[in-house]
């Protein structure tokens, strides 16, 4: 029995998520994963950096890019709790990710929704906890409101 599954990585970018919630940020919250090992984690940090290109994605690949030693991500999985947006997709198509999973789809702001796209490589898997991760979003903005 496999213990990584989709649902074992996805499990740890909800807990980076949640720790976007108690800072007040966004709760979104992304990992990525090479060999089976998590060499990024982060969340979203637009507030705290007052730059809104800090999404959880953009610091993630930054990241995994450092911890390799390079800037293309074959090979590495990015696991993310929410679709992500036009501008992570671009990152992510740059960065030549092997694959994306998402938890929660954007209807509103997600990469699909506005024609963007990934890498041709790319492969997608989306809806892994999606519940968790699509409430734990509602959560934030039913108390920000």
């Amino acid at each position: 029995m496999d213990l990584f599954t989709d649902e074992y990585f996805m499990q740890m970018a909800l807990k980076e998520a949640q720790l976007a919630f108690d800072k007040g940020e966004i709760p979104v919250g992304a990992i990525v994963v090479s060999n089976q090992q998590v060499i990024a984690k982060s969340h979203n940090l637009t507030e705290l950096l007052c730059d809104v290109t800090a999404h959880a994605e953009i610091q993630a690949i930054s990241s995994a890019a450092n911890y390799i030693g390079g800037k293309y991500l074959k090979d590495c999985t990015l696991f993310v709790t929410l679709e992500p947006c036009q501008m992570c997709a671009g990152a992510l198509y740059w960065s030549q990710i092997s694959r994306v999973v998402f938890g929660a789809s954007d209807e509103k702001r997600g990469f699909r929704s506005l024609g963007g796209q990934l890498h041709p490589k790319t492969t997608i898997t989306t809806g892994v906890l999606e519940n968790p991760c699509r409430d734990l979003m509602l959560s934030f903005f039913t108390k920000r409101r």
